[in-house]
């Protein structure tokens, strides 16, 4: 009998990027979809892999307990990818955040623990740690820097990331309270294709090509690492093989940069003047920087990024040149 994976938000960014990745490295598995189709989620995003008879798309929400009970039958692993994502939006209208990433989890959960599910993988984000101390990752420094350990108390600072850490706790409970066996993985920020135009990197390059002005944050000095969504889809299988119950691991992509340089690099890819950058309001509470520790992961999973930043953004903007109709159609 076949393995068989379910993925929430699998119509999403990383969700449909994942289940291409699974299918393509796991012949012997089934895949199902489950996915709300909100404006995150896009099926466009799967059409090469819709006639594969090893996946099924299933459209529901994940806080409808009684359409994921139905999902849940014979599901051998559980992907939680489906959430509320976009900062942004979280700050101004919190409450599909609290639903979708904290209650939908709840469910999902409850549903997998009826049914006996062997594994549930929880797919958060570095955020839940709040912010550290900002330091230039250009800059030639003295000494270690500091970074996010899974050990780092969590101290999310925008509603969204207060949602994730929430479900990360409920996650967590399962585990002490009903010994599921969980997994908990924390990421850096994606880029790569297929994702939506509201998140940095494919908002700059769709503007970039369009001339219109580049809105950067506040001074642009605002840290993250990045990870392309290729080695995350990576990291996440392995923490489903081979992570151990209970256990949270950190995927980084070694790869701090400022949004500014950022933008600039996008800029310098596409051949377009850095006039375009116009710099705006920041946004509330904008964590400072953001930097992830991922040996755990390398010493217990085998799992590091291989993906350099440069070729990784290089690929990203040749893609998103190459679909543009596919942007305008999300956008």
């Amino acid at each position: 009998m076949a393995v068989k994976a379910l993925v929430t938000g699998g119509a999403g960014f990383i969700g449909s990027n994942f289940v291409r990745h699974l299918l393509s490295e796991r012949v012997e598995l089934d895949v199902v979809n489950l996915d709300k189709l909100t404006y995150a989620g896009n099926l466009a995003n799967l059409e090469d892999v819709e006639d594969d008879m090893r996946y099924t798309f299933v459209q529901a929400d994940i806080c409808d307990a009684e359409a994921v009970d139905e999902v849940m039958e014979e599901i051998d692993v559980v992907f939680n990818l489906a959430a509320e994502s976009h900062v942004d939006r979280s700050i101004a209208a919190d409450t599909p955040f609290v639903q979708t990433n904290v209650v939908g989890t709840a469910v999902l959960l409850s549903a997998a623990l009826r049914h006996g599910v062997r594994r549930f993988v929880q797919v958060s984000t570095d955020e839940v740690y709040g912010e550290l101390p900002w330091r230039d990752p250009a800059a030639a420094h003295g000494g270690p820097a500091p970074m996010f350990t899974e050990d780092t108390p969590l101290a999310p600072r925008s509603p969204y990331s207060a949602t994730k850490a929430a479900a990360d706790h409920l996650v967590h409970a399962y585990h002490a309270t009903h010994g599921m066996d969980v997994v908990i993985t924390r990421c850096s920020n994606n880029y790569g294709p297929y994702q939506h135009p509201e998140k940095l990197i494919p908002l700059m390059i769709t503007r970039a090509l369009a001339d219109e002005p580049l809105p950067v944050y506040g001074d642009g000095l605002h840290v993250r690492d990045w990870i392309h969504v290729a080695d995350h889809c990576a990291g996440l299988l392995a923490a489903a093989e081979r992570g151990r119950a209970g256990r949270v691991y950190n995927l980084g992509g070694d790869a701090e940069r400022t949004n500014l340089s950022v933008v600039k690099a996008l800029l310098s890819i596409l051949g377009k003047s850095e006039s375009l950058m116009e710099h705006v309001t920041d946004r509330p509470g904008h964590d400072r920087r953001y930097a992830i520790d991922f040996s755990r992961a390398t010493e217990e999973l085998g799992w590091r990024p291989t993906r350099g930043f440069e070729d990784g953004l290089a690929d990203t903007v040749q893609w998103y040149m190459e679909n543009e109709a596919w942007s305008g159609a999300v956008g």
